[in-house]
């Protein structure tokens, strides 16, 4: 007698397991936190809050510090400052929700603007100039009028050390003094990380205040402006900057141009035929005597 076969089991389609001994809000516990977390250093902000927001347990896992702390340093290419009054999260939004100083006062202002990027202040000690030259005069002894005045440079003391955010912004005049110019004018702006989120800087109760201005009167090939960690002034890096053959462009190229090191940003527009420049140099302080905040170069064809 012939053995029965046994009846096979019917083929179905593909379903994944389910697992009903865990509720919807804890299905995702039998993932590794830590393999995520490591998954999310891959991601941009924009990406990290999509899957926030898909369900309670990806939103625990991407909201840690360490992630958005992870995302702000890389994107920005810089150092931990090791120190910081606020969330990671929040640093990261001001940084890249395409926010700038003239967002907030002045917008009838401003016309244009490009972000170059974030540099590191490692010392409290800021070398300004808008003579991007390797010989520019550096005397911390004089004062800032009188370097100014001299080599077209100064020193600024007490600044607030960590992240820093360069953007060139072009604005109409009158923003500076000379109330008879109706053409524009370029900035370079740069800001701590922090500025956009402090009270102080957003009830409007710190302000700009001009350290100094003077007027070229002759005809300059391009309006520049530089800003210096003056502890890193001669790292190899640094130097980088006063190579202007290697990222000025062209006489005839008119469109602005950028270079940022770790401890450096520069700027540089080619102008045409013109008959001098006026450069106004001004600076935000945290409160009547704190920290320097908000660093301004400013040129206006006269």
């Amino acid at each position: 007698m012939g053995k029965r076969m046994r009846r096979a089991k019917q083929i179905c389609c593909c379903a994944s397991p389910r697992i009903s001994f865990l509720s919807p809000h804890t299905a995702f516990s039998c993932f590794e936190a830590d393999v995520w977390t490591e998954i999310a250093k891959y991601l941009d902000g924009k990406s990290l809050v999509m899957l926030a927001v898909t369900c309670r347990w990806f939103y625990q896992v991407i909201m840690e510090e360490s992630i958005w702390k992870f995302a702000c340093l890389r994107d920005l290419q810089v150092p931990d400052p090791q120190l910081v009054a606020f969330k990671w999260i929040d640093l990261y939004a001001s940084a890249f929700d395409g926010s700038h100083s003239f967002t907030f006062r002045q917008q009838e202002k401003h016309i244009d603007w490009m972000r170059i990027g974030a540099f590191f202040f490692d010392s409290p000690v800021a070398f300004l100039t808008e003579k991007l030259i390797p010989t520019v005069e550096i005397s911390p002894e004089k004062s800032t009028e009188k370097m100014l005045r001299s080599s077209g440079s100064c020193m600024l003391n007490n600044i607030k050390t960590g992240i820093w955010i360069a953007d060139l912004q072009l604005v109409r005049c009158p923003v500076c003094d000379l109330n008879t110019c109706d053409g524009t004018m370029q900035t370079l702006d740069a800001r701590h990380i922090e500025l956009f989120l402090c009270e102080g800087y957003l009830n409007g109760s710190w302000e700009y205040k001009i350290l100094g201005s003077y007027d070229i009167r002759k005809h300059a090939d391009g309006a520049s402006g530089g800003i210096f960690d003056f502890k890193h002034i001669r790292d190899p890096s640094t130097t980088e900057v006063f190579n202007l053959k290697s990222w000025v462009g062209e006489p005839k190229d008119w469109q602005p141009k950028a270079m940022i090191t770790l401890h450096a940003v520069a700027v540089n527009t080619n102008l045409q035929e013109n008959e001098g420049l006026h450069v106004k140099y001004q600076a935000m302080r945290a409160g009547a005597d704190g920290e320097i905040v908000s660093i301004r170069i400013s040129q206006q064809l006269l």
